[in-house]
């Protein structure tokens, strides 16, 4: 599985980037997030149990953006 770059919060600081990129996973569409860790107590309290392998992260609305972009140009 490979990762394209789709773009990174413009807002963010060296070092601190979240980041989307897409996967070329032919089974299925997916895309990888980097983002901050959850650690606020209260939003682990609302969210629940997390499975072992995963992890809860927080982007910036600015970056889902990167998403709504990628799929409207694989719609042409």
């Amino acid at each position: 599985m490979r990762a394209r770059f789709l773009g990174k919060d413009p807002e963010s600081q060296v070092g601190q980037s979240p980041t989307l990129f897409a996967t070329d996973r032919t089974d299925r569409k997916t895309y990888i997030a980097q983002g901050w860790v959850v650690t606020d107590p209260q939003v682990l309290a609302d969210v629940g149990e997390v499975p072992p392998g995963e992890a809860l992260i927080e982007i910036p609305e600015d970056v889902l953006k990167f998403y709504q972009r990628n799929q409207e140009e694989g719609d042409r």
